[in-house]
C-alpha cells in the first residue's frame, strides 16, 4: 500500500514557495506506484516580485521533459496568471497556439518549455494541484465498469472526465466539471489517472495519498490471489536456469531487435514479471493496449508476447520463436503507422521494448541501458493496473488511433527532443579484459565519455570494481559493470560473455588487453615461463577473441575487435623471447580472425605500444627490473631511457593507447581491419615494413 512519505523537518527546510514545490514533487515521484518515470505534473501558485519590483501572481508548473523525482528549481516553470486566466473564456485552441502562448507568460525565457498540461493546473482555483499516475487509480480508470464503482469508492466527491489527449479542451473539462461540484475534492481522468488540490503542499500531497490509498483498499478487497491474470498457466523456471536462458537468446534478441540502430537490452524477472507471463489471460491482455497515455513513447502501444512453455532444453526453440517474433511484430508495427500516419510523421524503429516469456521474465530495449529500464519501469505498472483492472472488471485501452496520436504526438516527441544528441559509442557495448590496469581502465573510461557501456573483465576483481564505481559515480547506474576473468579458462570466459549478455544484451567492441611480462636470456626460458607468456597472451587472447566471434555472429550486426599488442609483436626484443613471440602470436591472430570476420561485419585490429609504465602493473613487477638489467640502467632510469629512443622524445601514456582503441573501435574506421597502428613515439626498430 501506498504511504505517505511526508517528513515535516524535511519539509521545514525546503524554501517557502518553489522549494515547498520541489520537495512535494521528488516525494510523489520516488514513489512509481503514484507517478510513472516522466508523467505527471504538480503546480504551485504563489506572489513573486517581477523584474520591475511588481507584486505578481505566478503559477510553478513542471517543465517539460523532467522527472518528478529528481526534479530541481531549475525544471519549473513560472508563468504570470494574469495572463493565462482569460484563456478560460475561449471555445477552443490549438496545440500549437497553446505553446506558443504559454511561451509568452513566462516570468524567465531560461526556463524549460511548461508541461503540455499546463492549463490543467491554471485554470483550477487552488494554490497546489497534483496530476499523477497511481497504479490503483489507473485500474479503476482503465477497467470497463470504472466509472459505476467510482461512485462507490468516493460517492460524490469525485469529477470523472472521459478520455481526451491533454490540452486546452481536457483542461478546460476538468475545471468545469469542479466548479460544477462543490463537493469535488478530485478528478479521475477515463484511462489517464488523477487530479488532486489543496490549499498548501502538505493538504495537497495529503490529499493525493488518500485518494490513492481508498482506491488501493477497494482493489486489494476484490483480488483473489489464486485468479490473477486468470490464475497460473505456466510456473516460472528456477532462477539460476531463466537467468542462463536469458543469456543465452539476448544476443539473438539484441540481433533482432537492432535495426539502423543498435539496442542495449536489460533482463527482469522480478516476482509480478513472472506471475503476468506466467498468466493463463496474460497473452491476451498483454495485447488489449496501453495501460497509460504516457506508457506509450517508451513501451510502444503493446508489448511482444512468446508464445512458448517453459522448457530449459528448448533454448533454441525459444530463440527461433523470438527472432519470428520480433521480425513479425515489426511487420505489425509498419502496418499500425501505416493506418494511423499523419503527413510529416517519420515511424519510429519499428522492434518491440518490452519481450515477455513465459517461466522467464521479461526484456526490455532502449539506446542505453537507463532508456531499457525506463521501459522496463513502465510495464511494470502497467502489469500492477492490468491487476487491479481485471479485479474490477474488463481491462480497457485506448483506440488504436488514439494510441497514435499520443505516441507520435508533437507535444510529446519534443519531450524526446531533450535529450542530448548520441554520441560515438552511444548504443554499444565493449568487453575489456584487464579492465583494472592502467590501459583497461583509462580505455573504459574514454569509451564511455563517447556514449558507451562497458564490461571490465579482470582477474583481479576488486579494482575492476573500483574502476567500474568510478565510472559509475560520473556517468550514470550501471554504465559499467565488474567480472572476474582468467582469460585461460575456457569456462571463465563463457560465462564472463553471458554475464555481458546478461547486462547489456550482448557486445559490440572487444578490447584484447589483458597481459603480463617476463624476461631473461634465451637460454635460461623455463618451460614454465615459455607457458605463462603463451597461456595468457596467445591461449587467452585466442579464447577471448573465439567467444566474442561467436556472440557477434549470433548478434548479426557486426562488431570490432581491438589487440593490445606491443612494439615486441614486430620487433625481436632482446631477453624476452617467450614474451615477444606471445606477441607475435597475437598480432598474427588478429590478421586471421579480419580475414574469416570481414563477411559478417567483424573487424579486428591491433594497437602496438611501448613501456607504458604509468598504472601498470606489469611495470610495477619484477618486469620493470628484468627490463632495467637488459639494459644495464637502474630501474627509475627506465622511463628517461625509454623517453630517448623515441625518434619524437616522448613517453607514452594509457590516455595515448585508449585514444589509439577509440579510434580502431569507431565508425572512423569502419572500412579498416587486419591492421596494425603503432604507438610508441618512434622507434625505429620497430617500423613495420
Amino acid at each position: 500500500m501506498v504511504q505517505s512519505l511526508w517528513n515535516a523537518g524535511d519539509a521545514s527546510k525546503a524554501k517557502e514557495g518553489l522549494g515547498e514545490l520541489v520537495y512535494r514533487s521528488n516525494l510523489i515521484g520516488t514513489d512509481r506506484r503514484v507517478c510513472n518515470w516522466g508523467g505527471g505534473n504538480t503546480s504551485s501558485k504563489t506572489i513573486v516580485k517581477d523584474f520591475r519590483g511588481r507584486e505578481t501572481e505566478v503559477m510553478y508548473v513542471k517543465g517539460s521533459g523532467s522527472d518528478l523525482a529528481s526534479m530541481k528549481e531549475g525544471n519549473f516553470t513560472g508563468l504570470r496568471m494574469e495572463d493565462i486566466r482569460p484563456l478560460f473564456e475561449l471555445d477552443e485552441m490549438s496545440d500549437e497556439d497553446m505553446v506558443a502562448y504559454l511561451a509568452n507568460c513566462m516570468i524567465d525565457a531560461k526556463h524549460p518549455r511548461a508541461s503540455i498540461e499546463t492549463l490543467l493546473h491554471a485554470f483550477l482555483p487552488f494554490k497546489h494541484v497534483d496530476h499523477t499516475h497511481p497504479d490503483s487509480i489507473i485500474a479503476l480508470c482503465c477497467a470497463d465498469n470504472g466509472r459505476d464503482l467510482a461512485g462507490e469508492i468516493f460517492g460524490d466527491r469525485y469529477v470523472w472526465v472521459p478520455y481526451i489527449r491533454p490540452g486546452f479542451t481536457l483542461s478546460k473539462m476538468i475545471a468545469q466539471g469542479v466548479l460544477e461540484n462543490p463537493k469535488a475534492e478530485l478528478v479521475l481522468m477515463e484511462k489517464h489517472g488523477l487530479v488532486t488540490w489543496g490549499e498548501t503542499s502538505e493538504a495537497c500531497y495529503a490529499k493525493t495519498i488518500e485518494i490513492i490509498t481508498e482506491a488501493e483498499r477497494f482493489i486489494e478487497s476484490r483480488i483473489k490471489e489464486d485468479r490473477v491474470f486468470g490464475g497460473l498457466k505456466h510456473a516460472p523456471l528456477e532462477a539460476e536456469v531463466r537467468r542462463s536462458i536469458a543469456a543465452q537468446v539476448m544476443p539473438a534478441v539484441r540481433g533482432a531487435v537492432s535495426g539502423g540502430k543498435k539496442m542495449i537490452l536489460s533482463f527482469d524477472d522480478q516476482e509480478d514479471v513472472l506471475t503476468f507471463v506466467g498468466g493463463i489471460d496474460s497473452p491476451q491482455l498483454s495485447q488489449v493496449g496501453a495501460a497509460c497515455p504516457d506508457h506509450l513513447v517508451h513501451t510502444k502501444v503493446v508489448p511482444l508476447f512468446i508464445d512458448w512453455t517453459p522448457d530449459a532444453k528448448d533454448v533454441a526453440g525459444l530463440t527461433e520463436k523470438l527472432v519470428q517474433g520480433i521480425e513479425d511484430y515489426k511487420q505489425q508495427y509498419q502496418a499500425y503507422f501505416e493506418r494511423n500516419k499523419n503527413e510529416g510523421d517519420i515511424m519510429f524503429e519499428a522492434a518491440p521494448r518490452v519481450i515477455l516469456i513465459p517461466g522467464i521474465g521479461m526484456i526490455n530495449t532502449g539506446k542505453s541501458w537507463a532508456m531499457s529500464q525506463v521501459s522496463g519501469a513502465l510495464y511494470h505498472r502497467a502489469i500492477a493496473v492490468m491487476r487491479g483492472a481485471t479485479a474490477l472488471g474488463n481491462f480497457v485501452s485506448l483506440s488504436e488511433n488514439e494510441s497514435y496520436n499520443v505516441e507520435y504526438w508533437p507535444l510529446e516527441l519534443y519531450k524526446l527532443s531533450l535529450a542530448p544528441a548520441e554520441a560515438e559509442f552511444s548504443r554499444k557495448v565493449a568487453f575489456i579484459t584487464g579492465g583494472a590496469g592502467g590501459i583497461g581502465s583509462e580505455t573504459a573510461r574514454r569509451l564511455v565519455s563517447e556514449g558507451a557501456h562497458v564490461v571490465l573483465a579482470d582477474l583481479n576483481e576488486e579494482g575492476a570494481q573500483k574502476v567500474a564505481g568510478e565510472i559509475n559515480a560520473k556517468f550514470g547506474e550501471n554504465r559499467a559493470i565488474a567480472v572476474k576473468m582468467d582469460v585461460t579458462k575456457e569456462e571463465d570466459v563463457a560465462a564472463a560473455y553471458a554475464a555481458s549478455s546478461l547486462a547489456f544484451g550482448g557486445v559490440d567492441i572487444i578490447v584484447n588487453n589483458a597481459g603480463l611480462a617476463t624476461s631473461s636470456p634465451f637460454e635460461e626460458t623455463s618451460l614454465k615461463e615459455w607457458n605463462l607468456n603463451i597461456n595468457v597472451l596467445g591461449t587467452g587472447y585466442f579464447l577471448v577473441a573465439r567467444e566474442a566471434f561467436k556472440l557477434m555472429k549470433q548478434q548479426g550486426i557486426g562488431g570490432s575487435m581491438v589487440f593490445v599488442g606491443s612494439k615486441n609483436s614486430v620487433y625481436a626484443g632482446k631477453n624476452a623471447s617467450a614474451y615477444s613471440a606471445a606477441k607475435a602470436l597475437e598480432a598474427h591472430l588478429a590478421r586471421c580472425i579480419a580475414a574469416e570476420g570481414g563477411e559478417h561485419g567483424i573487424r579486428v585490429n591491433s594497437i602496438l605500444p611501448d613501456a607504458i609504465l604509468q598504472g601498470s602493473a606489469i611495470w610495477n613487477s619484477n618486469w620493470r627490473n628484468e627490463r632495467a638489467a637488459a639494459y644495464g640502467i637502474e630501474p627509475d632510469q627506465l622511463e628517461e631511457y625509454y623517453r630517448k629512443r623515441t625518434t619524437l622524445l616522448v613517453n607514452i601514456y594509457p590516455r595515448d593507447i585508449a585514444e589509439g582503441i577509440a579510434f580502431f573501435a569507431s565508425s572512423k574506421s569502419e572500412k579498416t581491419t587486419g591492421c596494425m597502428l603503432t604507438i610508441d613515439g618512434g622507434v625505429p626498430a620497430a617500423f613495420t615494413r
